[in-house]
């Protein structure tokens, strides 16, 4: 089988396959610590979302949400009202959601819209999807009016490997353009949107980014879901700069393949990726979820999980096949137990029984996490800390 260029796989990719064909888990060498209070500190969490949240790129949706040109959808996500939208020319771009003439709100609701221009509901101002002002009604009552100086207020943003990334000021999105390989490699950029869902979730946004950076949970906590199809906490990973990617598949199977006969790999692994600092994408040898981290408090996050899947159902019998895939992981295995697990985690550290988190070998993942964490926020200095 020919695999298009853009689906040939990295380096990186190959190089974990074959990790796990001759047997070789990613662990840690000794026991380690990470503090309770920073999963409980609201002054801790205020800093990581000056620092982290309102300073570095992330993901705010796949590009799937916006198939083709002229859609937009509004996105309050970040505690900000934000606009996605695809122009005419296909090129994405993240707005605020805040019309130009008196300040209100553009697009209501967060259903997609298609249609070549936006409307204000209040005084019918309209705006092509690339921002630009497109319409006043009673002009003659604006004499001078510069339409171009009135357009939609736009946030840095960049599309690559298949994801719609913003920053809040201007940022290096260098790393999108690294990690759209990998993700080209999947055909991440054709999937087909099949559901999307917001959970809220009362956890602190940490605890569930370190519940896909380890897989010690996965035979305990997923047991009666996913648990069956996973050898117990065997794993390979490695990062791409602050940015973390893991495989686990089948050892035996993956022994047998050619190590570059990327679709027979595929067939066998599932790749994770926990993208810095709070997006997870699960790539399934058939389909993908992209869940996106929205920080709201100490001890809330909401988190918007995308399924991806290779091409639209063409039949009753396709619909039904990924209707209960897409229950399984995202009403099952994430929300049932993975975003349940946050809770009751954060539940148990806001009683303050604990002073730390002890990690154990298999979850290296979570402590190279927190280094992370703790190098970004040294970039820029606090202006509460006294060096």
């Amino acid at each position: 089988m020919d695999v298009p260029t853009t689906r040939r796989p990295t380096e990186g990719q190959l190089a974990l396959a074959k990790a796990i064909a001759e047997g070789r888990n990613a662990v840690g060498e000794a026991v380690g610590t990470v503090p309770a209070s920073l999963y409980t500190d609201s002054q801790r969490f205020a800093l990581e979302q000056a620092q982290l949240f309102g300073r570095l790129p992330q993901v705010i949706a796949p590009s799937a949400l916006l198939p083709r040109a002229n859609m937009a959808v509004a996105h309050d996500g970040f505690g900000v009202p934000l606009l996605i939208t695809r122009d005419k020319q296909g090129e994405a771009h993240v707005f605020f959601n805040v019309c130009r003439h008196r300040g209100t709100r553009l697009v209501e609701g967060d259903e997609t819209q298609c249609a070549p221009r936006l409307v204000c509901p209040y005084h019918a101002w309209s705006y092509s999807l690339d921002g630009a002002l497109a319409g006043v009604p009673r002009a003659d009552s604006f004499p001078g009016l510069d339409k171009a100086a009135h357009h939609l207020v736009e946030l840095p943003s960049r599309e690559a490997g298949g994801l719609i990334w913003f920053a809040r000021i201007e940022a290096d999105f260098s790393d999108a353009a690294t990690l759209a390989r990998d993700f080209d490699a999947f055909g991440l950029a054709d999937h087909h949107l099949f559901r999307r869902h917001v959970h809220d979730v009362p956890a602190n946004w940490k605890l569930i980014m370190d519940a896909f950076l380890e897989s010690y949970h996965v035979q305990r906590l997923h047991a009666s879901s996913i648990g069956k199809f996973f050898a117990d906490g065997i794993t390979t990973a490695d990062s791409i700069g602050p940015h973390q990617r893991s495989a686990v598949g089948r050892a035996e199977y993956l022994a047998r393949v050619d190590d570059h006969d990327w679709p027979a790999l595929r067939s066998a692994i599932t790749y994770a990726y926990q993208l810095f600092p709070a997006t997870v994408i699960v790539v399934s040898p058939d389909y993908v979820n992209v869940m996106v981290l929205m920080p709201q408090a100490v001890d809330r996050t909401l988190v918007e999980d995308f399924m991806l899947i290779p091409e639209p159902p063409s039949s009753p019998e396709e619909e039904a096949h990924w209707e209960k895939s897409w229950t399984l992981l995202d009403e099952g295995t994430f929300g049932a137990e993975d975003f349940r697990a946050a809770a009751l985690g954060q539940q148990g550290l806001s009683s303050g029984a604990l002073d730390r988190l002890t990690l154990g070998t298999l979850e290296t993942g979570i402590l190279l996490f927190h280094d992370q964490i703790e190098a970004a926020l040294a970039e820029v200095p606090s202006p509460d800390r006294k060096d």
